[in-house]
């Protein structure tokens, strides 16, 4: 079933992870790729970030479903670069009809300085803003932008550290701002709609400071001293969801099936929403 057949999808933050994911799933239902990494750390994130090593798996893994992919090193927080990026990557391919503003980073740790805030909601809300504004002037009739926001939008404690409240912030705004992009869009038959994911199996949880997060009590905590917590969050035993279940209503999101589907947030999150009352 080729569910995206004919379309274009761009996908930021694609070298690993959700956004790898994404644009494998994307490719298998028959879309071509534009894929967009920063493939470098930021200073204040305390965990690896993708690298172009990264980037070019991911190109390899599209290739092999037999599809075209234009692959760049891109940072969303340079709108100027995005849009030229986007606009070459457009022209080789012919059209856009799909958009996954999905780059994200979480800076954590109380230790941290202002610039963990700055670098968090420049990234992960600056970047999305970016992302869909760069990407609008080429979308049509049928077009779809889903963001990735985060469970951490729904919570109502945030993170108190300078990256975590740049982050928490960042993925709080960013239903807001597509529901009023699904509003001045929808005229044109374009629709955008926000998914939000739980603890989510990729680098940005399997981090140290991820793990020191929910383990303060530990210097070093490992995998085993964790995962009670994250299963904690979920009222379906799990401790994460895997970025194949966020792929597929990323998939959903960008075919015609939702057609009539726009201004939602859509919970990928094992019940972590139910647990929270919400």
């Amino acid at each position: 079933m080729k569910r995206t057949q004919g379309k274009v999808a761009f996908v930021s933050g694609a070298a690993r992870g959700q956004g790898r994911s994404h644009a494998v799933h994307l490719a298998e239902e028959g879309a071509d790729i534009i894929a967009f990494d920063l493939c470098a750390d930021i200073s204040t994130n305390g965990y690896e970030l993708a690298t172009e090593e990264d980037l070019a798996h991911t190109v390899k893994l599209v290739e092999a479903e037999g599809r075209r992919i234009v692959a760049a090193k891109v940072d969303v927080r340079d709108r100027v670069g995005l849009e030229q990026g986007l606009a070459s990557a457009v022209e080789k391919l012919g059209r856009l009809d799909i958009v996954v503003a999905n780059a994200g980073i979480c800076p954590l740790g109380a230790e941290l300085p202002v610039q963990a805030f700055i670098d968090a909601f420049d990234v992960d809300f600056v970047g999305v803003v970016n992302t869909v504004h760069a990407a609008i002037p080429h979308l049509g009739d049928g077009g779809s932008i889903i963001a990735t926001g985060s469970l951490a939008a729904l919570m109502p404690a945030g993170l108190s550290s300078p990256g975590g409240m740049g982050y928490g912030l960042a993925k709080r705004m960013i239903p807001n701002y597509i529901r009023s992009v699904a509003h001045l869009l929808a005229a044109k038959g374009i629709r955008a709609n926000t998914i939000h994911p739980t603890n989510c199996n990729t680098d940005m949880l399997h981090s140290a400071p991820m793990y020191r997060m929910f383990r303060d009590d530990l210097d070093n905590p490992t995998l085993d001293d964790v995962k009670d917590g994250f299963a904690s969050m979920q009222a379906i035993p799990t401790p994460w969801v895997e970025p194949s279940d966020i792929s597929s209503a990323v998939v959903y999101l960008a075919s015609d099936e939702s057609r009539y589907l726009t201004g939602q947030e859509i919970r990928i999150d094992a019940g972590a929403g139910l647990n929270l009352g919400l």
